[in-house]
């Protein structure tokens, strides 16, 4: 007789990495980065979870204050810190899943 498939070795490795994909989505949700713009007039911080948790304005653009420019400052900051916690995501889950191309959902 040939070797047959090892459904239950199979099944047993699939709960290993969900349990460490468990994990690593933890971890990473208690992560942030920072995002900014405008040569860090503006910063934002972003978690793991792509959540905005900061955003700092530098007083001296609200001293004579341009409306549209910090409008487009904010969202330029947050835009980069959601890329950048997407990149952080993305090389944390590549460590766990070994580059399987795995994408979870809310995770990018």
């Amino acid at each position: 007789m040939g070797k047959g498939f090892d459904l239950g070795g199979l099944f047993k490795q699939a709960q290993e990495l969900q349990g460490r994909l468990a994990a690593a989505q933890q971890a990473i949700g208690e992560r942030s980065v920072e995002g900014s713009a405008g040569g860090g007039m503006v910063t934002v911080r972003v978690s793991g979870k792509l959540e905005l948790q900061a955003v700092h304005v530098d007083p001296t653009l609200l001293e004579a204050p341009d409306r549209e420019m910090l409008q487009d400052l904010i969202v330029a900051a947050v835009n980069d810190g959601i890329r950048r916690a997407q990149a952080l995501v993305a090389e944390e889950m590549a460590k766990v899943t070994g580059g399987l191309g795995l994408k979870l959902p809310g995770l990018g």
